[in-house]
């Protein structure tokens, strides 16, 4: 507690000065060794017979700021702030405080009056960048956590929020040098981690894994592991990224994330029973997770033997999910593929009325407008399926086998001049697209970042 006596002048005689004194040392004294309401108590009775103490209205104001009580502490360190407006101490106390009460726009002037106050101190400078970091403005942010890095490079906290600051603008560079210096006073796995972020944007893969292998030595976390593997998935390093992801998933084993890693993993891999069983235990870790449904959709294709547990699970997800056009469009394609490999029947009206309820609840997904056309292709109603595939085309043109069926559809009817167009296309797609390998780079890719700045956002 920086403040230790009354102002002088109470305008009291000496005697009832000195008291009021012992008073105030004596709350000081409660405040610091953390007995809060006892602390509260005197200085209440002090603000009554001194209303206009400065001390007395900025240490209340604390106590009950401490006490999880900013509404009431509010008032007290307003008025300490009115007492004494070039005090950066209360305008920052003050600041503090606002925040409690989610008075965003109050608590940055006073941050901002508190640096004006002392343009020089850290604490200042760093408060104010730590107050746009934590608004989600970097751009403001950087210039007050540039002048404290200055005045005291060796505040970690500060240094590091700086770095990150730094890569979510793209300044690169910037970024680097700041997690280097750092790195040379304080070797820790999130700078590693840190760094090696920054070399995956350098596009420096090899150094990024390297530095993401460091971090989860140092620190074998659920996220550090997760990290490490992510990279390895990335870049197809793929004997590596299995082993990683099995590793982690027995050292956390109710982490749906690192389950999900691992099973994308053995998908790349070509395993692709191994990576229905690992999309399943990621599904049961959170089964309201639409990541993992879709990631076993595509391990399902190619694994179709485990059918009655997927079908299980899309089912579960559809009841879990019931305003989510995908779940009931997993839930008929795993019915449909799931039955056709069971040799058993194919429930014809149960999967189009899915299709047709996903369809309903998204009327902007493709997919589910091929798949109806399909479903209809297979029992030769091919007007049908030609108003399907051309709803499918008119919602994502790049859509290659709707141009396929469509053409074969086409076909069937006559039209074989419409037919050859869509057939040229299909081609022509399938020249142009990405190959199979960079569209499986492009899902991974998403799904770590997706699940990065999730994680990032719950911290």
């Amino acid at each position: 507690m920086a403040t230790c006596a009354l102002s002088p002048a109470l305008g009291a005689e000496i005697e009832q000065d000195q008291q009021l004194q012992r008073k105030f040392q004596e709350a000081v004294q409660l405040y610091d060794s953390n007995h809060l309401p006892e602390a509260a108590a005197r200085l209440e009775a002090l603000v009554q017979q001194v209303p206009e103490s400065f001390d007395v209205h900025e240490l209340l104001g604390m106590v009950y700021s401490s006490q999880g009580k900013p509404s009431e502490a509010n008032g007290h360190l307003q008025k300490a702030a009115h007492l004494s407006p070039n005090s950066a101490a209360a305008r920052t106390n003050l600041a503090t405080n606002l925040l409690k009460l989610h008075q965003f726009g109050a608590a940055e002037l006073e941050f901002k009056k508190a640096r004006i106050l002392e343009p020089d101190s850290y604490d200042t400078n760093h408060n104010l960048g730590e107050f746009y970091i934590a608004a989600g403005k970097l751009p403001q942010a950087i210039p007050s956590l540039e002048k404290a890095y200055q005045l005291k490079p060796e505040a970690y906290d500060n240094g590091y929020n700086l770095a990150l600051a730094y890569v979510e603008t793209s300044k690169i560079d910037l970024a680097e040098r700041v997690t280097k210096e750092l790195l040379g006073r304080q070797n820790t796995a999130e700078l590693h981690n840190l760094l090696a972020e920054i070399e995956e944007k350098k596009q420096n893969f090899v150094a990024a894994a390297n530095e993401y292998e460091a971090a989860a030595h140092m620190d074998p976390s659920e996220s550090n592991l997760f990290d490490w593997g992510s990279e390895l998935l990335l870049h197809r390093t793929l004997d590596a990224a299995v082993d990683i992801f099995q590793r982690a998933t027995e050292r956390y084993p109710k982490s749906p994330r690192l389950a999900i890693g691992l099973g994308m993993a053995l998908y790349s891999r070509g395993n692709y029973d191994e990576a229905v069983k690992a999309l399943l235990r990621g599904a049961d870790l959170d089964p309201s997770d639409a990541q993992c449904y879709y990631f076993l959709s595509k391990a399902y294709d190619s694994s179709p033997g485990q059918a009655d547990e997927v079908i299980q699970r899309f089912r579960r997800f559809m009841d879990l999910r019931p305003r989510n056009g995908r779940a009931p469009y997993y839930y008929a394609m795993s019915l449909w593929k799931g039955r056709r490999a069971q040799d058993a029947e194919v429930n014809v009206e149960q999967i189009e009325g899915l299709l047709k309820k996903s369809v309903a609840l998204d009327p902007k997904f493709p997919e589910a407008h091929l798949q109806l056309g399909n479903l209809y292709s297979d029992q030769k109603k091919y007007e049908v399926a030609i108003a399907q595939y051309q709803q499918a085309i008119a919602l994502n043109p790049d859509l290659a086998d709707a141009h396929y069926r469509l053409g074969q559809a086409l076909v069937h009817t006559g039209k074989k001049e419409q037919a050859q167009e869509q057939l040229r296309l299909y081609q022509k797609l399938r020249t142009e697209h990405l190959s199979e390998l960079e569209r499986q780079r492009a899902e991974v890719r998403q799904f770590v970042y997706s699940e990065k700045k999730s994680a990032a956002g719950n911290q």
